[in-house]
């Protein structure tokens, strides 16, 4: 079976999973109920496809199917974020509750220490350089969790709890205007990336291969990566840190598809992350009665799933 009857298989199976969130359960207004649901049934797509989306290309440029931008650090920029508003200036601070603002605050500091991070280490040209990019992202991200937990361990334990709801992604009371920025920036890092989504092929092949066909690495390889910081930050703002989501639908695309071309790789990716995050939230809600959050259970079937490509990739070596 070619890759285009299993992409097919994929959008029907999004659409059942779509329709079945919708209307399961849906007693009483529907005019209330349909909006409602959708407004989270938006917020679900949009991040599924820009975690989906920057994942896939992250790992054609890192060459590297274990590698999620999580390990640049963003996830943990956002916690010392929102940490420090409610440590500094309190639970009842607009940065806080007023939620366009902390949405753009958080957006906003997190792009600008991506193109920080940029500026520092692309000043010359280099092959390693996007070696020396991920290790300071992880010394980056450590640092930013032990200031978080610092100061988690000295505020009020009032305001911990909500430090607490920021932790796990929730699609949950997703406000609209957010929505529509997101997909807003969302459409326009698409437009941008459609400029440079015939070298993906290529970048696969690995550094040396894609210089010797005449692909301009740096500067493609620089661009994407401009990309993948502005969608992450997006999605981590949205909703919160998923970390091993992008791992997960990446690796699934690639091991159902069984293809290189990147044009269904990213397309199968986006319709995997959706079937994950609906089917998570219709389990939270219908099953577990929001006990849970669908970050817990997109984190655990990751994580074993991290661990497995460990052991695989360990035995291959």
């Amino acid at each position: 079976m070619g890759y285009k009857p299993k992409l097919a298989i994929l959008a029907a199976l999004a659409l059942v999973l779509i329709v079945l969130f919708m209307v399961v359960g849906a007693n009483g207004n529907w005019d209330y109920i349909l909006p409602s649901r959708g407004k989270k049934l938006f917020a679900i797509v949009l991040t599924g496809a820009a975690i989906a989306f920057a994942t896939m290309v992250f790992q054609t440029i890192t060459n590297n199917r274990i590698l999620t931008p999580s390990i640049l650090g963003l996830d943990s920029l956002y916690m010392l974020l929102q940490t420090s508003f409610i440590f500094f200036l309190g639970s009842t601070s607009q940065a806080l509750l007023n939620r366009e603002l902390n949405f753009l605050l958080s957006v906003a500091m997190m792009v600008f220490f991506s193109f920080v991070l940029y500026k520092l280490l692309f000043k010359r040209e280099g092959p390693n350089d996007i070696y020396f990019l991920l290790l300071i992202g992880i010394i980056c991200g450590t640092f930013f969790s032990s200031l978080s937990s610092f100061m988690q361990m000295v505020i009020d334990p009032n305001e911990f709890m909500t430090i607490q709801d920021r932790m796990f992604a929730s699609f949950n009371n997703v406000n609209t205007d957010i929505l529509w920025l997101s997909a807003l920036l969302l459409l326009l890092c698409s437009l941008y990336f459609l400029r440079f989504s015939k070298y993906l092929d290529i970048l696969s092949l690995g550094r040396d291969h894609a210089v010797n066909l005449g692909v301009p690495y740096d500067r493609v390889v620089k661009r994407l990566l401009i990309i993948i910081f502005v969608l992450i930050a997006i999605a981590t703002a949205l909703v919160g840190p998923m970390t091993f989501l992008g791992l997960l639908v990446a690796n699934v695309a690639h091991e159902f598809l069984k293809t290189y071309k990147h044009g269904a790789l990213i397309i199968g990716s986006v319709l995997i992350s959706i079937i994950a995050l609906v089917g998570g939230q219709f389990i939270v809600e219908r099953i577990f009665t929001f006990s849970t959050t669908v970050s817990v259970i997109i984190n655990f079937i990751g994580g074993v799933y991290f661990i497995y490509l460990l052991l695989r990739r360990n035995k291959a070596w």
